[in-house]
C-alpha cells in the first residue's frame, strides 16, 4: 500500500500527517482482502486551504482522497471550517463508499 500525502496551501505539521495516517489505517481494514489477493492500493490524500488569504468563514479547509485500486477508485472530497473535520468527513464517506462496494460484491 503505497500512501501519498500532499499540503496545499498549507503546512503539513505532524500532527496533521499522524491524524491523516491514523484515518488511512482505518481503512485500511476494508482494503486488506484486496492486497491479500495480490491487489496495488495506491492512497492519495491531499489537505489545504481554499485559499492563502482566507483566514476564517464557511469552507476555509478542503480535503479530498483518492483510492485507487485494480480497476477500481475511491472518491471522496470535503469542504469544513475545521481542517480535521475535513479529514474526519472524508473518511467516513470513504468507508461507506468501500463497505457497500464490499457488501455488493460478496453477495453477487
Amino acid at each position: 500500500m503505497q500512501i501519498n500525502l500532499k499540503g496545499k496551501n498549507i503546512e503539513l505539521t505532524e500532527a496533521i500527517k499522524d491524524h491523516v495516517l491514523n484515518k488511512v489505517t482505518n481503512l485500511e481494514k476494508l482494503l486488506s482482502g484486496i492486497e491479500k489477493r495480490g491487489g496495488e492500493i495506491t492512497i492519495n490524500f491531499e489537505v489545504g486551504k481554499s485559499t492563502k488569504h482566507h483566514n476564517k468563514g464557511d469552507s476555509v479547509f478542503h480535503a479530498h482522497c483518492l483510492i485507487s485500486t485494480n480497476g477500481q477508485e475511491f472518491y471522496s472530497s470535503a469542504d469544513e471550517e475545521d481542517l480535521y473535520t475535513a479529514i474526519d468527513v472524508v473518511k467516513e464517506s470513504l468507508f461507506r463508499e468501500i463497505s457497500k462496494n464490499k457488501d455488493r460484491r460478496q453477495t453477487l
